[in-house]
């Protein structure tokens, strides 16, 4: 079976956010459109980690994208399957700040609306794992403009993990596509430039 790279968005968001259509155009130039997968995930913490586990059980030649709480889950898949973790701008302790989003909210790309309960916030403790087992597997990109998540957090998180820390640029990542490249040489989908 060939390596897949896996998308997990974040909170609110969708597999048509801007670094998921990204990330398939990208793909899809380079012939491997099929190779990437992007779930759209349930409220439910619970439910997510399942519908992953059950549904598309990472392998380790695959590479995690994570996104915000995407990226959270993904460092407990990582460690629970054994591959490569790409953790944008990742939620360290999600359950700390989603407190304030319990009740009815709405999607960013259709406004359709989901409800984010009590429980879930409990969810999510479970998936806080401690020191991570292989540092090299996973590749942190963090932005010190991000203005809902900690720039410094993230990076105490993940000492050892390869690292791009962003001078500026926002919780969103708009300039994604500048190094999108870096993070599929990373997945092993490109070959690094040179200079990398």
């Amino acid at each position: 079976m060939q390596s897949r790279l896996i998308y997990l968005h974040g909170f609110r968001s969708s597999p048509q956010s801007f670094k998921a259509r990204l990330l398939a155009r990208r793909m899809d130039e380079l012939g491997m459109a099929g190779r990437l997968v992007c779930p759209q995930l349930p409220a439910s913490p619970k439910a997510a980690i399942e519908l992953i586990c059950g549904q598309i059980a990472p392998t380790a030649a695959d590479t995690l994208v994570g996104s915000s709480l995407g990226g959270y889950y993904a460092t407990w898949l990582a460690e629970r399957f054994g591959c490569r973790a790409v953790l944008l701008n990742p939620a360290i302790d999600p359950a700390d700040g989603l407190g304030a989003h319990v009740g009815v909210q709405t999607t960013y790309h259709s406004d359709e609306p989901f409800e984010f309960r009590a429980e879930y916030v409990d969810e999510l403790r479970p998936l806080r794992i401690g020191a991570l087992s292989e540092p090299g597997r996973c590749f942190l990109v963090a932005a010190k403009g991000d203005e809902l998540l900690d720039w410094r957090d993230m990076v105490g998180r993940y000492p050892g993990a390869r690292r791009l820390v962003l001078e500026g640029s926002d919780h969103g990542l708009s300039d994604f596509a500048d190094y999108m490249d870096e993070v599929l040489a990373f997945a092993g989908f490109i070959q690094p430039r040179k200079d990398d």
